[in-house]
């Protein structure tokens, strides 16, 4: 029996959180001292793997960062704190949201400094995708996201969609300009 049969039908929200948190040292910064944007796209990209993996049970791959916000500048020996979760799972693939705050260590405050969504495609062993489970949503703020999730995927096919007829448009003006040469 392959993992995928062993998978519940459905998942919660709440049992695909995950949370990392990092300090940032000057390694991870810019010559002004602040954290450099794809520094904070690799610990998303974590964040949010976590939480596909914990909702999937198996291997996953990013598909895409379909949206990030850089609110705020983080700074050396800021803390910063991601969570993750699902918002919704489709076939093989799902998007997760991960939200990001600095903790100043002094004072303890916290501020959100970041936001993003991200898809993951769950594959098996050779590569191929395989079957996830559904989300169940439980809080208005869930089902908010879940509904949200569904209007972003069907931007990005719509997006995916114009941007392959314009390919289609474009060799077809170079074939016809190289046919008038």
């Amino acid at each position: 029996m392959s993992s995928a049969e062993n998978q519940p039908a459905a998942r919660t929200v709440a049992s695909t959180q995950s949370e990392m948190t990092e300090i940032i040292l000057p390694n991870d910064t810019n010559t002004l001292g602040n954290l450099l944007g794809g520094r904070l796209m690799h610990f998303i990209d974590l964040t949010g793997a976590m939480a596909a993996y914990r909702h999937t049970r198996t291997h996953v791959v990013t598909a895409a960062m379909d949206h990030i916000d850089f609110i705020q500048p983080v700074h050396v020996g800021d803390l910063l704190i991601l969570k993750s979760n699902v918002n919704r799972a489709f076939t093989s693939s799902l998007e997760v949201g991960v939200k990001v705050w600095v903790e100043h260590p002094q004072n303890g405050t916290l501020l959100h400094v970041a936001s993003a969504y991200l898809v993951f495609v769950a594959i098996d062993t050779e590569g191929r995708p395989v079957k996830i489970p559904a989300l169940l949503p439980e809080t208005p703020n869930e089902i908010r996201r879940y509904n949200d999730a569904l209007r972003r995927r069907e931007h990005r096919e719509a997006e995916a969609a114009r941007r392959k007829q314009e390919k289609r448009e474009q060799a077809e003006r170079l074939k016809a300009e190289a046919a008038r040469a």
